[in-house]
């Protein structure tokens, strides 16, 4: 009796293929954009026919979905992985801030970034991305995410520093700066910093921009 789709597609040679393609579509979707990155895009990045590409992937809609699952969980990863205590002496907070920071700039929180921005107007891919959206928010509270890194508590103050602090660094790696970018940048990184530890009581409002 011969193996049906489904169990065919799940061979190991055949999950190969499709982490394959799923690289490509989250390196794609980084580098060039969702739109531009259509399936023919990443069949060929892939280094496959449009033929082979439809056997593991029928539709844009089913592409998107596992792109999605797959980049999400390539940002939990490197989440765990970068989620190592701060050396002796470095302030949790900002040691936080700086890993979150850097991993900003890897190609899955990129791609995510871009297709946040594409859900905008687009109804299949914000309906697809919506639960991962959620996960990730959940999982700043009491998982190995960004709160987790900050080390504070969980009352509203400390959800607020939490926020604070992924937001603005979300905004920063999504905006762009068109003069003095790294003097710029560096002082935005370290006024969150310090914003960050107010809030969790360890600083007083002058140190926010110190004389």
């Amino acid at each position: 009796m011969d193996a049906s789709p489904t169990t065919a597609r799940a061979t190991p040679k055949s999950q190969r293929t499709r982490t394959r393609i799923l690289d490509a579509a989250m390196r794609l979707f980084a580098e060039i954009g969702y739109h531009a990155a259509s399936n023919a895009v990443i069949a060929d990045a892939a280094g496959l026919t449009r033929g082979a590409m439809l056997y593991h992937f029928a539709g844009r809609e089913e592409l998107v979905e596992a792109a999605i699952a797959h980049i999400e969980s390539t940002r939990a990863r490197l989440s765990e992985d970068a989620a190592a205590q701060p050396a002796p002496g470095v302030d949790a907070a900002e040691h936080a801030i700086d890993v979150y920071w850097a991993l900003l700039q890897q190609p899955a929180f990129v791609a995510f970034a871009e297709l946040e921005a594409a859900a905008r107007t687009d109804p299949m891919v914000r309906e697809r991305l919506a639960a991962a959206r959620s996960a990730f928010d959940h999982a700043q509270l009491g998982g190995v995410r960004f709160g987790a890194m900050v080390q504070a508590g969980d009352d509203p103050r400390f959800q607020t520093s939490r926020d604070l602090g992924r937001f603005l660094l979300e905004g920063l790696a999504k905006g762009s700066l068109t003069y003095d970018e790294a003097a710029r940048r560096e002082r935005l990184l370290m006024v969150v910093k310090r914003a960050v530890r107010m809030l969790n009581r360890k600083g007083d409002l002058h140190d926010l921009w110190p004389e």
